[in-house]
């Protein structure tokens, strides 16, 4: 018996030294490759597209990459020396106030351009801004041609930001940058300081402060056409000589250092009679580039010679086409064209969505500077990557609420979850003598029902704490603005607004199980539609079209609760002043809000007879600090199944809902 487990030790030792011997190699190969490790601060362009393309490059004489995908951040740092945030920025100046900005007062300095004005005009109106310089975290310059001698605050520039809104090469700013740091447009990849700096978009002067307009790709799959190609870049003389190569839709500017351009137009079709200028834009200048994004256009960048904007938050391999331009004659072939649908799909979507979150209006840009910065700052607390680069974007998704995609409602599609099955009742009493018990009661009674918070505005009422069947019931003293607060004791992710004069059945049900299949939504019964008043010359609203919507009123809607925060948080402090104003203004905020947010309708369940409707006074109002109409119709209607067919009633799920 023990020969033969000395044997069989003898026989499984060997085993396993052959697997371990012969194994190696494939076990080296199932390694994670460098596009899936953690993303490091690297300069672009990765050329992400070679598998469309022949190599015919020798490999001496690619360029190394300093940084290699395994390369960390410090080891990245020592190579390109500078100022860093650790060595040039004070954090402890942001522990005590948060990320508060200071901005110099305009009459310390020379007169400022234009872009400027709006520049320092979306700090001022933003939760950022500050005007007591000692709870200042960053001080921002209202200008790029000052002396620092005239800026009591500026200590060697330490905590200082100046917007550069001018390409070119280094700037000039007639004084020692020193440890300040630099938001330039187009800057040089050698010239920035990787980490510290920041690349914004150039972007003209007559550009908007707010709102701007949306995205122009009406169809994300149009019928196949022609496609309109334009090319931009810096090109020598053997390249514009190849360009007879190219075919008879493309057109070719060529621009010297000095900015100029010279246009070689190709006889041809520049734009297809069933699709339109539906192009692939082909671009190396960031202006051009960022309103291709507007036009659906999806930029071929040729060039390594420009720092892409925000490059270091942005994805822009998913939005673009990095193609070394030595492959320029390659690629203006049919190597574009050879492109898979789905791709082209999946690019053009992500352009819409990085122009309407970033580059759409200069407090957008300034905005996404800002928060970058803080995220450099706080980075216990930045952001993943994932909320950057999908909708609604970083400027929408608060690292103050959670860094955690699960906790937001936008992400549980791309997570393969669901909500919890719970939700807390929120009703607003108002100045009623009493609160509505039997409505509470009603609440409390759905095994849905985790907690009942009720807000009431008559000051002398008892604010007690109760305890019903289990679910707490919690009674506060609120203004109307404070109805939509961010609680910290609201534990579930869905929220139902009531109202005192609201009534629940099996209908509250349903609304809570359509709710779940449309977390970023919200979901109720009453509704609105927004129109424009040409003889009034004003926005409006109404309840006459029952076929088409675009509100849902607040006295019985679900809704997620991380909209309590952004409702706090995102929006500036006169807007909730104004709820608080103007009757039954609260409703109509919450729909603008979450529609700029989703860039989608409400949802309507079941048709109920209409109540009372909010005051036409803040429509426009809000409209105006938008900058645009956010809200959007539908004119979709969710039934339970056998709504209202001539079936036997033990079929239906929801028996009581026909009374209605």
């Amino acid at each position: 018996l023990l020969w033969r487990r000395k044997y069989l030790w003898l026989i499984f030792s060997a085993s396993w030294l052959l697997l371990v011997l012969l194994g190696a190699p494939r076990l080296r190969q199932l390694a994670i490759p460098p596009s899936l490790r953690p993303r490091t601060l690297t300069s672009w362009p990765r050329w992400l597209d070679q598998e469309l393309l022949p190599n015919f490059v020798e490999p001496e004489e690619l360029t190394k990459d300093p940084c290699p995908p395994s390369c960390s951040t410090r080891q990245w740092q020592r190579q390109r020396p500078g100022c860093l945030m650790e060595t040039c920025f004070d954090t402890s100046r942001c522990q005590s106030h948060g990320f508060k900005v200071f901005v110099y007062p305009v009459g310390l300095t020379q007169p400022i351009s234009e872009i400027h004005h709006k520049v320092l005009a979306s700090i001022e109106g933003s939760g950022y801004h500050t005007a007591n310089p000692e709870e200042a975290c960053l001080f921002v310059l209202p200008g790029d041609a000052l002396s620092p001698q005239l800026l009591p605050l500026w200590n060697g520039g330490q905590n200082h930001l100046i917007f550069h809104l001018h390409p070119g090469s280094w700037p000039d700013l007639g004084f020692d940058l020193g440890q300040a740091m630099l938001a330039r447009a187009s800057p040089k990849p050698e010239t920035l300081r990787l980490g510290f700096d920041v690349a914004l978009p150039l972007f003209p002067q007559s550009y908007p402060q707010r709102g701007g307009s949306r995205g122009q790709l009406a169809h994300l799959i149009p019928p196949p056409g022609e496609d309109l190609l334009a090319f931009e870049s810096q090109l020598d003389a053997r390249v514009t000589g190849s360009s007879n190569h190219l075919d008879q839709s493309t057109i070719l500017i060529i621009s010297d250092h000095h900015g100029e351009a010279s246009e070689h137009h190709r006889d041809g079709p520049l734009m297809s009679e069933e699709s339109g200028p539906r192009a692939l834009g082909f671009s190396d200048n960031i202006l051009l580039s960022c309103f291709s994004f507007q036009a659906g256009c999806i930029p071929v960048l040729l060039s390594s010679g420009w720092e892409l904007p925000f490059s270091e938050v942005i994805d822009w391999g998913t939005a673009t086409i990095m193609i070394d331009e030595r492959h320029l004659l390659q690629v203006m072939g049919p190597a574009l064209q050879e492109l898979p649908p789905a791709r082209i799909l999946a690019l053009r979507q992500q352009t819409q969505f990085l122009w309407d979150a970033y580059f759409s209006s200069v407090e957008k840009i300034v905005h996404t500077t800002l928060e970058i910065i803080r995220d450099r700052i706080f980075r216990a607390a930045a952001r993943p990557w994932l909320l950057w680069n999908a909708p609604p974007g970083g400027l929408l998704a608060l690292p103050t609420f959670s860094t955690q995609p699960g906790d937001f409602p936008f992400y549980y599609l791309q997570r393969g979850s669901r909500p919890s099955g719970k939700f807390s009742a929120l009703i607003w009493v108002g100045a009623l003598d009493q609160p509505p018990l039997k409505l509470i009661q009603e609440v409390a009674g759905s095994q849905h029902c985790a907690q009942v918070w009720s807000g009431i505005a008559k000051r002398g009422f008892p604010t007690p704490t109760y305890s019903h069947r289990g679910v707490t019931l919690i009674f506060l003293l609120l203004q109307k603005s404070d109805r939509f607060f961010p609680y910290s004791a609201i534990g579930t992710d869905a929220i139902l607004s009531l109202d005192a004069h609201s009534s629940l059945s099996t209908s509250g049900l349903l609304s809570f199980v359509v709710w779940q299949s449309f977390p970023e939504r919200i979901v109720g019964f009453q509704t609105q539609s927004h129109f424009w008043d040409e003889i009034k010359g004003s926005w409006g609203y109404t309840d006459q079209r029952p076929n088409e919507f675009s509100m849902v009123l607040m006295d019985a809607a679900f809704y997620h609760r991380y909209y309590h925060v952004l409702f706090t948080h995102f929006l500036p402090a006169p807007l909730r002043d104004l709820v608080d104003e103007l009757s039954e203004c609260e409703d109509i905020l919450m729909n603008f809000l979450v529609a700029e947010v989703t860039k989608l309708p409400p949802i309507k369940v079941l048709q109920h007879a209409q109540g009372e409707q909010p005051s036409r006074d803040c429509i426009s109002k809000f409209a105006s600090w938008f900058g645009h109409m956010p809200l959007v119709h539908s004119q979709l209607r969710l039934d339970p199944v056998l709504f209202k067919d001539q079936v036997s009633v033990l079929r239906k799920k929801y028996r009581h809902l026909e009374r209605l």
